[in-house]
């Protein structure tokens, strides 16, 4: 089963938050930085996710619109 890139932004951005936790307990700043990183890629992933949604929703709203004309 493979992963749609929301759910991998999901896994993104919970791994990146325990990263940064365990930075900010174990003082280590680069890990920290390493998991705010995550989290953003993981937003991109499911922000990029939707707006394909949504685009595949108009392209078939378009298709419906063309084919009753006919």
């Amino acid at each position: 089963m493979t992963e749609r890139s929301g759910d991998k932004g999901t896994t993104d951005k919970l791994k990146g938050k325990a990263k940064e936790m365990v930075g900010k307990v174990t003082g280590d700043r680069r890990k920290e930085q390493e998991g705010k990183t995550d989290q953003a890629k993981g937003k991109t992933k499911e922000t990029f996710d939707d707006v394909k949604g949504r685009a595949k929703g108009v392209g078939d709203s378009l298709d419906n619109d063309r084919s009753r004309d006919h």
